[in-house]
């Protein structure tokens, strides 16, 4: 099957520079619609299967704007959630404090501010995979609407990478990030 990867558009809290995580109803700009927009304009050719999307508001507003192209329904799925960033969640940047990393443990097994740890999303994303595999066959194509981290974290997984070795590409708001699972 094909995967159309998209991020959704700008949020307010993008403009803010606060960090979003799992908070829910944190609603796209207008230029997170005309993002929104061109993530539709991008996919407007292809076939796709479903539209399934991070239960989160600002991806649920951008999956809805595709899907009307597509005459599709949105199928939310927490499972493409942001990584949870706990306490953290809301802040800007200059109200974070740097923590050092446990001794004799890796960067990406803590649960920075009680949320989650880059392994906890790696695992959410295994079980994102297999759930895939059971509802799709090798010619679906399928949109999935997420979040910068949950993207890369979902890459990593799809290639096999393991969650020590998450690649941070840039991953613009409405981008598309085409993958295939096989």
């Amino acid at each position: 099957m094909i995967l159309y990867i998209v991020r959704h558009g700008q949020s307010t809290w993008n403009i803010e520079k606060r960090l979003q995580g799992q908070t829910m109803d944190v609603p796209l700009t207008d230029l997170g619609l005309e993002q929104a927009a061109q993530a539709r304009d991008e996919l407007a050719d292809v076939p796709l299967t479903a539209i399934w999307s991070s239960d989160q508001v600002r991806a649920l507003q951008t999956a809805q704007v595709i899907a009307a192209a597509h005459a599709l329904d949105v199928q939310p799925e927490p499972l493409l959630r942001e990584h949870c960033f706990g306490a953290l969640e809301g802040l800007l940047p200059s109200e974070m404090k740097e923590e050092p990393v446990p001794e004799g443990q890796h960067i990406s097994e803590i649960a920075w501010g009680g949320g989650e740890s880059v392994a906890d999303v790696y695992q959410r994303m295994l079980r994102l995979i297999e759930l895939l595999r059971a509802e799709f066959g090798s010619q679906d194509h399928v949109a999935l609407v997420s979040h910068g981290d949950a993207i890369r974290i979902l890459a990593s997984a799809l290639e096999d990478r393991g969650h020590r070795n998450v690649e941070y590409f840039k991953v613009y708001n409405g981008s598309v990030h085409p993958r295939r699972l096989d």
